[in-house]
């Protein structure tokens, strides 16, 4: 029997490898999902984290989800500054805070 790949790479996440004027990524599916797996791992991971720097430190969600990217643009062999993004988003999400438009 055929197994198809069930995993589920978001709208949100595959944008960020699909150039414009295009409609397939520029990543094999399989690794466009290994990467979308570990940033979403990533953003799941820092929920407590950063809640509890923002609840400790007296700041705003926004300069919270700022120094998280900041952390992550840090250690660029990680994740690109594109994935770091969506990994602050998709936090905001899962922290139901408002979801940036963009970082300083």
């Amino acid at each position: 029997m055929y197994e198809e790949n069930q995993s589920f790479v978001p709208e949100s996440f595959l944008s960020l490898y699909v150039k414009p004027g295009q409609y397939k990524p520029s990543l094999p599916r399989n690794e466009l999902t290994q990467r979308y797996e570990f940033c979403e791992d990533m953003a799941n991971m820092l929920v407590d984290t950063v809640s509890t720097q923002q609840f400790q430190l007296g700041i705003t969600e926004n300069d919270a989800l700022e120094k998280c990217w900041q952390g992550l643009l840090a250690t660029p062999l990680q994740i690109n500054s594109e994935e770091a993004f969506w990994v602050v988003c998709r936090l905001a999400e899962l922290l139901s805070w408002p979801v940036p438009e963009s970082l300083k």
